[in-house]
């Protein structure tokens, strides 16, 4: 378990799929993405985000679903399973499962991935939270929703929801100190909403949980300037620094040298 508070965390981006917006196909095979996840470890990434099915902001999980194609979880734990098993060979940092299947995250915790970092916030799938507990397991709860329309306040909405996926959590007997909270940007929300968000931030403090933020290379930061993925490495380097200033713990990312460096000034001024 991470000492939130005290720094800023690192996650790195391991997809292991052939169609994730930003590097897909880069890394789906065992070979490539073992490699690549030991990249990350001596860049001084703190823990491993591995994900076995594209989740590309702005698309929802169905068959017909342009630029985003389903993965059942046979097939994400074909996708998955292999890699882990090579990375607890050779790689001692925390991983994470990038799933919102509770079979899929099952058999990821039966390997000793030690969180589960579930993109609709436990909602999906009802056995999630239960799986979670069962493994004593962390989870990373991020906000989500289908469409961008919102009856309230943005952030009372967000808050709203990440509550209530909360309160499921610790019915399920989810450990209070093994929740981190996300608030899913590029995920149910514009652009202008995404940039009120981030300008935001700071609210979800009220919560008490940590913070994860999850920006890199998305949209949001192509939007403003207008460059292809790989290209928005400066961009996300903006929002991270912003993010510790509003009290942000993990920043999952796909450039882990350039978010670091970042990080520890942040931390240095901000901390």
């Amino acid at each position: 378990m991470l000492d939130y508070g005290k720094r800023t965390y690192i996650m790195g981006i391991l997809n292991v799929t052939p169609d994730s917006f930003s590097d897909g196909g880069d890394f789906n095979s065992v070979d490539k993405a073992l490699t690549h996840a030991k990249e990350m470890v001596e860049e001084g990434a703190d823990m491993i985000d591995i994900g076995g099915e594209s989740t590309r902001p702005g698309h929802t999980y169905v068959d017909s679903e342009p630029g985003h194609t389903y993965v059942d979880s046979e097939e994400e734990i074909r996708r998955v399973v292999p890699v882990i098993k090579a990375l607890k060979k050779e790689i001692s940092l925390p991983m994470s499962i990038d799933t919102y299947k509770a079979d899929v995250a099952e058999e990821a915790l039966k390997l000793g991935v030690e969180m589960v970092n579930d993109v609709w916030g436990l909602r999906k799938d009802e056995n999630m939270a239960n799986v979670i507990a069962k493994y004593d397991a962390e989870v990373c709860i991020m906000h989500n929703q289908d469409g961008t329309e919102y009856d309230k306040d943005i952030m009372e909405a967000i808050k709203d929801f990440l509550n209530e996926s909360i309160k499921m959590a610790l019915d399920a007997g989810v450990k209070k100190e093994k929740i981190v909270l996300d608030p899913g940007i590029g995920f149910g929300k514009t652009f202008e909403q995404n940039l009120e968000v981030l300008r935001r931030l700071g609210e979800l403090r009220d919560l008490g949980y940590p913070i994860l933020l999850g920006t890199s290379r998305k949209s949001v930061i192509g939007n403003v300037l207008h460059l292809e993925p790989k290209d928005r490495v400066e961009g996300t380097v903006a929002t991270t620094v912003l993010g510790i200033r509003d009290g942000v713990d993990i920043v999952r990312v796909h450039d882990v040298t350039e978010n670091l460096r970042a990080a520890k000034m942040a931390d240095a001024i901000y901390r």
